[in-house]
C-alpha cells in the first residue's frame, strides 16, 4: 500500500477497489423530512462491500426470525474482519453478522432453498426498492476480482462447513456473497436504503414498514457494537452512532428519528474502516448533536 497517513490507503487485497483514486470524498444526509444534503462525490457510485451486510442481515431475519441466532451470534469480535481464529475456539460459529464469517453464514440462511441467481436479485430488488432506484446495480469487475483473490474467505467458509453451519455448497454461497459486497451505491442512494433503520423500520417513501421498530432498534444495536470490526469501540467513542463500514470506503450511520447518513473516503484505516468518513461522521455529529449518548 502507499503511505497516505492524512486519508489511509485503499483497500489492495481485492484488485479492482485498489485502482479507485483515494482522494474521492463523498457524503449525504438525508433527514427525517426526506430532504436530501449531499457534497462533494455524493452522487458517484463505488463498491458498498460489507455495508450490504446489513441488509442481508435484515433479509434473513425476516426468513428466520430468531431462529437465525443459531449460526450466528451477537457479540463484538475484538478481531479483524477477516480472522479465523474464533471460529477454531468457537466450534463454528461466527462472532456477530458483520464479521465475514458472520455475513457467510447469513448468505448462506439466504440461499437456502433458491438458486443463486434467485437470492442475487431478490438482495439487488430490495436495494433498489429500499433505495426507490432501480438504477443500483452490482459491479461484476469487482465480483470477479474478489472470487479470484477471496483465499481468506474461502477458508472460512469451509471451516463453518465442516462445522455443520452452512448448508448450500461452499462455491454458491461465497458466489452471492462476493456479489452482494460488489452492489455499487452512491452515498445518496446508500442514505436513501438506510432510512428504515432512522425511522423505525419503516420506508418514509412508499409508507411501508420494512421491519417492526424493536427489530431495527436490535439491526441499529449491533451496527453500534459490531459495525466497525476491532474499530467498533473507537467509531461509537467518536461518532455514537450505530454505523457500518466497508472496504470500499464507504459507512452508513444511522441518527435514529433524526438522519440516515453516508460518506464514502476510500482510504481505510488499520482496521479497514474509511479514515476520512470516520472523522467527518465524529464533525457532523458533535456540531449536530446527533450521538446517541447525548450532545
Amino acid at each position: 500500500m502507499a503511505a497516505r497517513p492524512d486519508r489511509g490507503d485503499v483497500a489492495t487485497y481485492i484488485p479492482e477497489l485498489a485502482r479507485v483514486d483515494p482522494k474521492h470524498f463523498g457524503i449525504a444526509v438525508i433527514d427525517a423530512e426526506g430532504n436530501a444534503h449531499v457534497g462533494g462525490d455524493g452522487d458517484m457510485p463505488f463498491s458498498i462491500q460489507s455495508i450490504s451486510k446489513v441488509f442481508t442481515l435484515t433479509l434473513a431475519l425476516g426468513k428466520a426470525g430468531d431462529r437465525l441466532w443459531r449460526r450466528v451470534g451477537r457479540e463484538p469480535s475484538g478481531s479483524p474482519f477477516n480472522s479465523i481464529v474464533q471460529l477454531e475456539n468457537e466450534r463454528g460459529i461466527p462472532r456477530n453478522p458483520f464479521i465475514n464469517a458472520g455475513a457467510i453464514a447469513i448468505t448462506d440462511l439466504i440461499l437456502s432453498g433458491h438458486q443463486p441467481r434467485e437470492v442475487l436479485g431478490e438482495i439487488l430488488r430490495f436495494m433498489q426498492f429500499l433505495a426507490d432506484d432501480p438504477t443500483i446495480i452490482i459491479d461484476e469487475a469487482v465480483a470477479a476480482s474478489e472470487q479470484r483473490t477471496g483465499y481468506r474467505n474461502n477458508a472460512l467458509a469451509n471451516y463453518m462447513k465442516a462445522f455443520g453451519v452452512l448448508d448450500n455448497p461452499v462455491e454458491y454461497t461465497l458466489g452471492v456473497y462476493f456479489h452482494h459486497c460488489a452492489i455499487a451505491m452512491s452515498c445518496r442512494q446508500l442514505a436513501m436504503a438506510g432510512r428504515f433503520l432512522a425511522q423505525y423500520g419503516r420506508n418514509p417513501t412508499t409508507g411501508h414498514r420494512v421491519v417492526q421498530p424493536e427489530r431495527a432498534r436490535r439491526i441499529n444495536a449491533l451496527m453500534l457494537m459490531c459495525g466497525h470490526y476491532d474499530g467498533s469501540g473507537e467509531f461509537a467513542y467518536r461518532v455514537g452512532l450505530p454505523g457500518k463500514s466497508g472496504v470500499g470506503g464507504g459507512i452508513l450511520a444511522i441518527a435514529p428519528g433524526k438522519a440516515s447518513i453516508a460518506v464514502w473516503s476510500p482510504g481505510l484505516d488499520a482496521s479497514g474502516n474509511s479514515h476520512l468518513g470516520r472523522i467527518a461522521l465524529e464533525i457532523l455529529t458533535r456540531r449536530m448533536g446527533w450521538s446517541i449518548f447525548g450532545a
